[in-house]
């Protein structure tokens, strides 16, 4: 995954009804070693990082590059939006266009937060990259990945096989400019 290019970054905090987008700092670093050391926001990840790896090497601001967005709930970190170009990937559909991807702290999950989130990420992104679209992997098994996707407007490109488990593959449109 690669950057988005010649976007401005960091970008002006985004405001939504409950949540705030904005670039990481360093007070979020702690938020960022649970977010990566947890073993449920993992599930269908991979697995999670030792949280000993993960104090000793995460620098002192993590998360520092353009599409990386913190989502602060009341000024504390409670997930991740990540906006990245998809320069190498397993799907061909995939390639070049921008992946959307997201990681909530599990106290942050059933209340409406990732969508609000990623729906005020995905508008950022139609204002500075307009006409893109974008796409988004998640797990068949990950029932609540899944159903974010399609609230978001994503529909199924393709299923494949991939780290032992059956994967999704989404596309929303570019969005009309």
């Amino acid at each position: 995954m690669t950057d988005l290019g010649s976007v401005p970054w960091p970008a002006a905090p985004i405001r939504t009804e409950r949540l705030v987008l904005r670039a990481a700092e360093a007070r979020d670093r702690a938020g960022f070693v649970e977010l990566y050391a947890s073993q449920e926001v993992h599930t269908y990840l991979g697995g999670a990082r030792p949280r000993e790896e993960l104090e000793r090497e995460m620098p002192a601001v993590p998360g520092r590059w353009p599409g990386s967005f913190v989502v602060a709930l009341d000024g504390a970190m409670i997930g991740q939006v990540l906006l990245r170009r998809a320069a190498e990937h397993s799907r061909p559909a995939a390639v070049g266009k921008v992946d959307l991807g997201y990681l909530f702290l599990p106290r942050a999950w059933g209340h409406g937060y990732g969508a609000e989130a990623c729906r005020a990420a995905l508008d950022w992104l139609d204002g500075v990259l307009p006409g893109e679209p974008v796409v988004l992997a998640t797990q068949t098994a990950n029932i609540r990945s899944l159903r974010l996707a399609a609230e978001l407007g994503f529909t199924e490109v393709e299923r494949f096989r991939a780290w032992e488990a059956e994967q999704w593959l989404g596309l929303r449109p570019a969005a009309s400019v």
